[in-house]
C-alpha cells in the first residue's frame, strides 16, 4: 500500500503541496509558542519570567493552536473531498471502502511525516526569535536561556497529527462510501448540504463569542483592563471561528441577496459567478473562512488596545506586556491566515482547471474566465470582510462601551482599512494570477493531464 501511495503522491504534488505547508507552518508556529514551557521550566528562571513564558505559551499559543489544529483539519478535508470521483473509480474496479481509506490515511501519513519535521527546525528557529522578542521588551530576564525540547515537540508535533489525521479519516470514510455516479455527480455539482455537525458547532463556538460580549459590558470589572481585555479578545476569536464554521450557510444567503446588484455591476461574468458558486458553495466558501478568521482576530485586538491607549496613556509593565502579547496573537494568527487564505485560494483554482479549459473550448477566452473568478473573488471576499467585521464588533463594541462608553470607539479608521488592504490585495492577486496561468495552457493538453 506504501507503494501505491507513494506512486499516488507524484501524481498530485499540488494538493499535496498545499497540505504540506499547512501541516509545516501550522507545527512550526504551535511548536515556537510551546517551547515557551520548555524555556519556562529551565533552571534558575526567575518567578516573573517564568509566569510570563507561561501565559504566552498557554493564552497566545493556545488560541493559535486551536486556529492551526482547525485550518490544518480543513486544509486536509479539502484534499481529501477533492478526489471523490477517483475514489469512487477505485471502488468501481474492486477496491473495498476500507482499502480506500487505507490509502488515503498513507499518502497523507507521508505529506504530514515530512511537514512535522521540516516544520521542528523551523519552530526552533521561531520560538527562539519569540524569547528573544520577550527579553528586548523587557518581560523577561535576559538570563532565561532558550530551551526546546518535550513540550515543544509533543504538543507541536502531537496537534498536528491528531488533527490532521482525524480529519483524512473522516473524509476518506465518507468519501469511500460514495457510489462511481454519486461521487461524479458530487464532483461537478456540489450540492450537498453541509454537514450538521459542522453547523452545530459554528452555532456553539458564535454563541460562546457572544458570551464574551455580554460578560466584558455586564459582569466584568471595567477598572480591572487586562481582565476586560483578555475575555472580550476571545470574543473576535470565537466570533471569527464561528462564522467561519458556518461559511457556507452565510455565503448562500449573502449571494441570494447580493444577486441583483452583482448582475448590474458584473454584467455576464456576474451573471455565470453567481451560477457557479450556487453550483459549488460548500467549496467557494472555504477560501472565505481564513478571510474571516483574520479580519475578525485582527480588526477586533488591534481596536481593542487602541482603545486602551487611549484610555490608560500611562502604561506600567503589565500593560506594555499585555500589550505585547496582543500584537504577536494578531501578527501570528494573521501570518498562519493569510498563508492560509493563498493556499486555499491555490487549491481551489487547480481544481477548476480541467472546467476552465472545458470553457475554452467551448469558446470562452481567458479574460472571461477572468472575469468570472474575479466577480467570484469579489463576492467571497464582501461577504468575507463584513462577518469579519461582525466578528470584530463583538470584542470592540463591548470593550469601547465598558471603557469609554460610547458605542463606536473614537480611535483613526485607519487600521481597519488596512487590514481590507491586506485582505483585498492577497485574494485578488493570488486568484488573478493562479487563473492566468491555468488559462494560458493548452486546454487539450490539460484534459488529457492526470490530476495533479
Amino acid at each position: 500500500m506504501i507503494a501505491v501511495a507513494l506512486a499516488s503522491l507524484r501524481t498530485r504534488w499540488g494538493a499535496c503541496t498545499a497540505a504540506f505547508l499547512s501541516v509545516f507552518l501550522g507545527t512550526g508556529i504551535v511548536t515556537a509558542f510551546a517551547a515557551m514551557l520548555d524555556t519556562a521550566a529551565g533552571n534558575a528562571v526567575p518567578k516573573d519570567s517564568r509566569t510570563t513564558l507561561i501565559i504566552v505559551a498557554s493564552v497566545v499559543g493556545g488560541w493559535g493552536a486551536v486556529i492551526v489544529a482547525a485550518s490544518v483539519a480543513a486544509a486536509l478535508a479539502v484534499t481529501t473531498r477533492q478526489r471523490a470521483a477517483e475514489l469512487a473509480l477505485l471502488r468501481s474496479i474492486g477496491a473495498t471502502p476500507r482499502q480506500v481509506v487505507t490509502l488515503i490515511m498513507r499518502e497523507n501519513q507521508v505529506v504530514v511525516a515530512l511537514a512535522v519535521l521540516c516544520a521542528l527546525p523551523a519552530g526552533y528557529g521561531g520560538g527562539f526569535a519569540l524569547l528573544a522578542l520577550l527579553r528586548h521588551t523587557h518581560q523577561v530576564s535576559a538570563a532565561v536561556g532558550y530551551r526546546f525540547g518535550p513540550a515543544a515537540i509533543g504538543i507541536g508535533v502531537g496537534i498536528a497529527l491528531v488533527a490532521s489525521m482525524t480529519a483524512t479519516r473522516l473524509t476518506a470514510a465518507r468519501a469511500a462510501k460514495h457510489t462511481v455516479r454519486d461521487a461524479l455527480f458530487t464532483a461537478t455539482a456540489d450540492t450537498r448540504r453541509t454537514g450538521r455537525v459542522q453547523t452545530i458547532a459554528g452555532l456553539i463556538v458564535l454563541g460562546l463569542g457572544l458570551q464574551c460580549a455580554v460578560l466584558t459590558v455586564f459582569v466584568l470589572d471595567a477598572g480591572d483592563v487586562n481582565t476586560l481585555q483578555s475575555v472580550a479578545a476571545e470574543g473576535c476569536i470565537l466570533a471569527g471561528i464561528g462564522f467561519a464554521l458556518l461559511g457556507p450557510h452565510l455565503l448562500g444567503a449573502a449571494t441570494t441577496l447580493l444577486a441583483p446588484a452583482t448582475r448590474v455591476l458584473g454584467g455576464r461574468s456576474g451573471e455565470i459567478a453567481l451560477a457557479a458558486i450556487r453550483q459549488r458553495l460548500r467549496r467557494a466558501a472555504i477560501p472565505m473562512m481564513p478571510v474571516v478568521v483574520a479580519t475578525s482576530v485582527a480588526t477586533g485586538t488591534l481596536y481593542m488596545q487602541l482603545i486602551t491607549n487611549s484610555v490608560h496613556p500611562d502604561m506600567n509593565s503589565d500593560d506594555r506586556n499585555v500589550e505585547t502579547l496582543n500584537y504577536v496573537m494578531v501578527g501570528v494568527i494573521s501570518l498562519f491566515a493569510a498563508v492560509m487564505l493563498v493556499d486555499l485560494i491555490v487549491v481551489a483554482l487547480t481544481e477548476r482547471r480541467r472546467e476552465f479549459a472545458q470553457q475554452r473550448l467551448l469558446g470562452a477566452t481567458p479574460r472571461q474566465l477572468l472575469g468570472v473568478v474575479g466577480v467570484e473573488s469579489a463576492l467571497t471576499l464582501v461577504v468575507g470582510l463584513l462577518f469579519g467585521t461582525l466578528g470584530a464588533a463583538v470584542t470592540v463594541v463591548p470593550f469601547g462601551i465598558r471603557t469609554t462608553h460610547r458605542l463606536l470607539p473614537s480611535v483613526s479608521i485607519a487600521c481597519y482599512l488596512g487590514v481590507i488592504a491586506v485582505v483585498a490585495t492577497l485574494t485578488f492577486a493570488t486568484a488573478v494570477l493562479v487563473t492566468r496561468r491555468h488559462t494560458r495552457l493548452d486546454p487539450i493538453a490539460v484534459l488529457h493531464a492526470p490530476a495533479v
